[in-house]
């Protein structure tokens, strides 16, 4: 196969203090079926406490660079400027990417006539998948990655797992660093309002950690609120109509979620009474964070990193 079929791809990975998981991640990008010579890995460390830098330096792939502006959109666009490839990847730390995600990545991308980003399958695991935690089971049921829908009905990728082509980006320009949260939304529907096509790729995959801890429930919680928040901010022309939206979502949350307890029942992946229990005590305990973390937003509090 020549240059034209196997474009130079540049994979960008943000990173914040998360060194372990890292390794696990660069060792997957170092087994890759695409030619070597044919990619790099562009690792940039976000205002990291642990040594990222020697992590990088053990792989033959990899190289590392700095942002100490907080923020992974703020890492990405880092990446970016470094980046030599005709084609973008993005994951993230916490990935791991299968050994043909780069070869099915920039397949779907040049099969696609007019292709402006490719998002591929995003797959959660459980630490341990005879006893997964409620947070488990609520981060695989409603949190998640599910990219099919992103693509189809919000028209964004989650930069977990998105392919695109430099061209593409020098069209709509770069992620909007000021974002905590939702960059990647905000960047996919302005490649969407250019006329690009977005395309699932469900054989392009990476594996993702699901969630594990309250701990961990909390931090994604808080910062796709505060994500949203900025969003809706910005693209709402009156503050009046923001705060009063605002306040109805949270009003919203706080009440009992009567049909969910009936849903409960239909979900399939949740074995037994426990488990409901489990999902259910996740789920309000969600909704109840998402109410008060809106109102924490309105009366000014900082949205927490992305």
């Amino acid at each position: 196969m020549n240059d034209l079929s196997q474009p130079f791809v540049s994979v960008i990975i943000p990173v914040f203090n998360d060194s372990a998981r890292l390794k696990i991640c660069l060792h997957a990008l170092d087994n890759q079926t695409y030619p070597k010579d044919r990619y790099e890995v562009i690792v940039v460390n976000n205002g990291s406490d642990e040594d990222i830098e020697s992590v990088v330096k053990s792989f033959n792939q990899a190289i590392v660079t700095e942002e100490n502006r907080p923020g992974s959109y703020a890492a990405r666009n880092k990446g970016i400027s470094f980046a030599q490839g005709e084609v973008i990847a993005f994951t993230d730390a916490d990935c791991i990417p299968a050994s043909d995600w780069i070869e099915k990545g920039v397949a779907n991308l040049q099969r696609t006539p007019n292709c402006g980003l490719v998002a591929g399958k995003i797959e959660l695991f459980f630490k341990n998948p005879e006893r997964p935690t409620a947070v488990e089971l609520y981060d695989n049921i409603k949190l998640g990655f599910p990219q099919k829908k992103f693509v189809e009905e919000s028209r964004y990728g989650a930069t977990a797992n998105v392919f695109t082509f430099r061209r593409v980006i020098e069209a709509v320009g770069l992620f909007d660093d000021t974002l905590k949260s939702s960059g990647d939304r905000e960047w996919g529907q302005r490649v969407f309002a250019a006329g690009y096509q977005l395309v699932y790729a469900d054989d392009a995959c990476v594996s993702h950690p699901a969630r594990h801890s309250w701990a961990e429930l909390r931090k994604k919680v808080v910062r796709v609120i505060g994500g949203h928040q900025d969003l809706k901010g910005k693209r709402e022309s009156s503050p009046l109509k923001f705060t009063i939206n605002a306040l109805k979502d949270s009003f919203k949350d706080l009440l009992p979620p009567l049909r969910m307890y009936f849903y409960i029942w239909s979900y399939e992946t949740l074995k037994g009474n426990r488990q409901r229990f489990q999902f259910l005590i996740a789920m309000l305990f969600v909704r109840h964070l998402r109410a008060w973390e809106r109102v924490r937003l309105l009366i000014g509090g900082e949205a927490t990193r992305g």
